[in-house]
Order: C-alpha cells, then structure tokens, then sequence
C-alpha cells in the first residue's frame, strides 16, 4: 500500500486531514508527505497538518483541524465551542476553544483563532462529536461555569441538554447548584 492510500485511510476519519504524527505512526517519513504535498496529492492548512483536497470538506472539518493543530492526542473541543457542537445554548463562540493537557505548551501559531485551555480530563470527560473528540457536555457546562460564561445561556444548556439525553439528572442538578454557587 502506498503512502498515499495509508494516509487516506486516515484522513477518512478525520474529516480528510492528516498530521505528520500520522504518517510517522505509519512508517512514513517526513519526506514522503512533503513529496505528496509538492504533487498536489494533500496540501497543508496548519503546522504539521494537511488535508487531502478531493476529500469533501464538511462544515466540521475547520473543528477537526483545530484539534490536530494542538498536536496532542489527548485535545479535544472544549468549553464555548462544546456547547455550540452540541446544540444546547444560544451560544455563539469567537474562537474554537480547545483543552489540552496540563503539561502541553503550544507553540504554534494561529492563536488568535483558537484558546487553548490547559486541564487533564479523564476518559470518562472527553466524548465524541461528529467523530471529533469533544469533551462530554456536563464538563463542557462545568467548564463554562468556571470560565464565565453568562448564566442564561448555561441554564439554556442545563435545560436542552437533559432534553435531548446529553445529560442526566443527578449531573444536571450538580451543575444547577455549581451554577447558583457562582452566582
């Protein structure tokens, strides 16, 4: 198999982008991928990210790639943007935040378009949205609470997201109080 169907093979679950971190946990080199992008085979849209262009770009794919920009297997979407993935607030985000581990220093560039938030989650806090690893919506609320976010548009997720099963009861009313506390 070649270099170029191995990393297809990635990209087709998620949203049509590789990283390098991909091609070298496949055995392929640095210049392999850089040959693929001079032939026109994937071009690159971040640090160490690239996408494969006759790959249809869905709407999330701008998600997908803030996650693999981090370059870190354990970031995911977070806090504001979690809250807006999941459609359960009225919520509408300046930025794709992101979580990434404690120890993890990002020095990339682009910054301005995402905020990166330093935080060790459990397995049990990150989940999946449209196959992006996205934190769970009860510690996306938990997040937001802590961050700020303003009141109505948490009790909007707390109220939704029992609705629609994202949330259950007894995190719901743990929120709920986590909420009133801060207020």
């Amino acid at each position: 198999m070649s270099a170029h169907d191995m990393l297809w093979d990635v990209a087709f679950d998620q949203h049509g982008l590789v990283t390098l971190s991909d091609a070298r946990r496949l055995g392929i080199s640095r210049d392999a991928v850089t040959m693929l992008a001079q032939r026109k085979k994937i071009e690159r849209v971040a640090t160490a990210v690239y996408r494969f262009p006759r790959f249809p770009a869905g709407p999330n794919a701008p998600y997908m790639q803030a996650v693999l920009w981090t370059g870190d297997p354990r970031a995911c979407l977070s806090h504001d943007t979690a809250l807006a993935a999941y459609e359960v607030s009225d919520i509408n985000p300046d930025r794709v935040h992101l979580t990434v581990p404690r120890n993890r220093r990002i020095r990339r560039s682009m910054g301005d378009l995402y905020a990166v938030h330093h935080e060790d989650l459990g397995d049990g806090e990150i989940g999946w949205w449209d196959e992006i690893p996205t934190v769970t919506l009860a510690t996306a609320i938990r997040q937001c609470i802590d961050s700020g976010v303003p009141t109505y548009l948490l009790r909007q997720a707390l109220e939704r997201g029992l609705d629609v099963g994202r949330l259950n009861a007894v995190d719901q009313q743990a929120l709920a109080l986590r909420l009133d506390e801060r207020a």
